[in-house]
């Protein structure tokens, strides 16, 4: 097992870590892996994005504070640690307000720099492989610069995090900050939202209801899809490690699959009887993305282990008995 894979266990003193975007899909789950490892969580969430429904079973534990809060918003509290996961992650929760997508990638990030400097705390920042944009080159690594709209549908979040990440590394070349970015790839697993327009999340939904399968464009663009729990053992390896290691750190899978694929991999997994609809290619969207892993082998020992089917199998019995307890409250 490699350093990474063993940080879950190895987690030292308690910390007093704040997580923000905590009701999220990664935050959630990042939420009960460190309150299972001892330490005080503080959660600040506005659930825009996120719903209460991911911290249902957590709400009583005697380690847990929530501030319901907007990042954008001045924060002042005492932590060792900060997660800032606070972001819209998926087309159709960005794109519905684009102006607060940026304020919350630009604000945000002002106000947990502050926050990091008045604590003298660690940050990390939750990156995105979103800002390649549209690669030339594939896989992609840290060194490449990307290829990114600056005035296409997804240059809110492509460049707000853009932004983010300037900020980070000038308040460290000016502060001294001990500052973690991580550029983190398509990341899948119980806890996504029914309606959050993933790709992983609406091929298994329109599965489940019989519905047709909607591939935009061709099918033959590529993704590489981390499962929830590897992402966070790379989240916590690299805000342990040194003070010299910042990144910003690729964090994914490199096993690469064709949307089409992938649509196919859903309807075998699922046994559903769902056409596959094609409809017209959305502006922007990357032909390739997938990861090259070397700084995250090399620095944090860490790589991901669930294959896809597995992960696929634990994601679709999530929505499996999210879609019968809907199901079940529309007949009360």
């Amino acid at each position: 097992m490699s350093n990474g894979q063993r940080q879950e266990h190895n987690t030292g003193k308690r910390k007093r870590v704040l997580v923000t975007g905590g009701a999220g899909f990664i935050g959630s789950h990042l939420t009960a892996r460190l309150l299972h490892q001892g330490h005080e969580v503080l959660i600040v969430d506005n659930f825009l994005s996120g719903p209460k429904r991911n911290i249902k079973h957590l709400l009583h534990h005697p380690r847990l504070a929530i501030i319901e809060q907007d990042i954008i918003q001045p924060l002042y509290v005492e932590v060792d640690e900060i997660y800032n996961l606070a972001c819209p992650a998926s087309p159709v929760h960005y794109q519905q307000n684009p102006i607060r997508t940026i304020k919350t990638c630009v604000i945000g990030m002002l106000n947990m720099l502050g926050l990091t400097k008045k604590n003298n705390a660690k940050i990390l920042q939750a990156s995105t492989s979103e800002v390649y944009g549209d690669p030339d080159v594939s896989p992609q690594s840290e060194t490449y610069h990307g290829s990114v709209s600056v005035t296409g549908i997804r240059a809110c979040y492509d460049e707000g995090k853009r932004c983010a990440e300037t900020l980070c590394y000038e308040y460290r070349r000016q502060h001294g900050l001990d500052i973690k970015v991580a550029r983190i790839f398509n990341t899948y697993g119980p806890r996504m939202q029914i309606n959050d327009g993933r790709v992983v999340s609406n091929f298994i939904v329109q599965a489940l209801r019989n519905e047709p399968i909607t591939i935009y464009g061709d099918g033959s663009q590529t993704r590489s899809f981390c499962y929830v729990d590897d992402l966070l053992g790379g989240l916590q390896a690299l805000m342990a490690s040194p003070r010299d290691v910042g990144g910003p750190m690729n964090l994914g899978s490199q096993e690469e699959i064709t949307i089409l694929e992938l649509a196919k991999r859903v309807l075998l997994l699922t046994g559903s009887r769902s056409p596959i609809k094609h409809l017209p290619a959305t502006q922007d969207d990357p032909k390739k993305r997938r990861p090259d892993l070397t700084l995250a082998n090399g620095y944090l020992a860490w790589s991901p282990r669930t294959k896809l089917n597995q992960g696929l199998v634990k994601t679709i019995a999530y929505f499996e008995e999210l879609l019968s307890m809907e199901e079940e409250s529309l007949t009360l």
